[in-house]
């Protein structure tokens, strides 16, 4: 069999060792050489036909360390046989668990095979995968131990479709914390997140409502109290919502858009939520607000803000709080970089205006030091004050 092509590339001590029955150890230096040429582009279709020769040869090897060498130099490459692949996924854990959870080669049939009749830590190297399609987390979710479905819950790649999220919730009734594994993905169907908020604890609502925008309907229940669960914060619930002018609405349906929630959200940098409350208060158009409220000079605010009915006493902190809000730069907009700029929006409200009311004063702090015990290594270079 020739190799000329990759013989180019490999030494002849390489090719001597991948043939040395009596040193595994230089057997498998070797064929994490020899599997990284498999890898790269640019092979004839003469070479990789030889090479993937060799690669059946080294997937037989005696020694567990050439077949490791083997699977992990390989695991996402998809230039690896089917046959290949599949042996080293039946291998040893070693060996097949970076195949499982990382080669394209294998196929869904091959996938679902795993979940079926594998052990447990094979189907979570499954759920683990970038990309996991529909029918395997059917799978997973149908036939896979409570540890594979909550990776695969937690996992962005992995394709739950409405069949797959209802058979979660119906499977693991009694346990919670594979459910709660859902927060950690990046969005959630709001259906998801309503169905979540009566199955799970206290601390894991805290978080689903920290990463993930309710319903404003829900949100308003669960802020007064419906599950007497007091630790939902509506406040940063009007930062999250993808659509503020509804959320508004419905607290001023539901009596919730109180003086105090606007401000305290104000002085958390929900400036969004602001000029939607102002708005709807005002019975004005959001873009009509807008302008109103971020006018360079005294008038505009204080024209739309006498037509909101709230009490005068709190204009002069509203406008230290839009005032301090132009004052600052947001970095790259990053979790840190929010938190950063809530301290100095905090800082110059509190440092421009003494009268703030008291009880909005310590909850902000209160949030503040709540939130700055997440990034207390952080670098603090990415929040900057304009010029004034």
């Amino acid at each position: 069999m020739s190799v000329h092509g990759l013989r180019a590339r490999l030494t002849r001590e390489d090719v001597q060792r991948l043939t040395d029955t009596n040193d595994p150890e230089s057997r498998a230096m070797a064929a994490r050489k020899f599997c990284a040429r498999i890898a790269e582009q640019g092979l004839s279709d003469a070479d990789r036909t030889a090479g993937e020769a060799i690669l059946g040869v080294l997937a037989d090897d005696a020694a567990e360390m050439v077949r490791r060498a083997l699977a992990v130099t390989l695991q996402r490459c998809p230039h690896l046989p089917e046959a290949v692949a599949r042996k080293l996924a039946a291998d040893l854990d070693s060996i097949a668990l970076p195949v499982i959870e990382g080669s394209p080669v294998l196929s869904d049939e091959d996938l679902i095979e795993i979940i079926r009749h594998a052990a447990p830590n094979r189907q979570v190297a499954v759920a683990k995968r970038t990309s996991v399609s529909k029918d395997v987390v059917r799978e997973i979710v149908t036939h896979g131990v409570s540890e594979a479905v909550g990776t695969a819950a937690a996992n962005d790649g992995a394709r739950f479709d409405a069949g797959s999220y209802a058979l979660t919730f119906e499977r693991f009734s009694a346990e919670p914390e594979v459910l709660e594994r859902f927060i950690d993905r990046s969005r959630l169907p709001l259906e998801v997140t309503e169905r979540l908020i009566a199955a799970i604890s206290d601390a894991a609502i805290e978080r689903l409502v920290s990463r993930h925008a309710l319903p404003p309907q829900l949100a308003v229940e669960l802020a007064e109290g419906a599950r007497e669960r007091a630790t939902v914060d509506l406040v940063d619930q009007a930062g999250l919502s993808p659509d503020p002018r509804r959320f508004v609405q419905q607290l001023q349906l539901n009596s919730r858009l109180t003086p105090s929630l606007i401000l305290r959200a104000l002085f958390r940098g929900h400036m969004a939520f602001f000029e939607y409350a102002v708005a709807e208060l005002a019975n004005v158009d959001h873009a009509k607000a807008w302008m109103l409220i971020h006018d360079a000079g005294p008038l505009g605010l204080d024209a739309v803000f006498q037509r909101t009915g709230l009490p005068a006493r709190i204009l002069p902190a509203i406008r230290a709080a839009i005032s301090a809000y132009h004052s600052i730069e947001l970095g790259d907009g990053g979790p840190a970089d929010q938190i950063r700029f809530r301290r100095i929006l905090t800082e110059r409200v509190f440092t421009q205006f003494q009268g703030a009311p008291e009880a909005d004063l310590n909850y902000c702090l209160a949030r503040l030091e709540a939130d700055e015990a997440l990034i207390e290594t952080a670098p603090a270079e990415p929040v900057v004050l304009k010029a004034s």
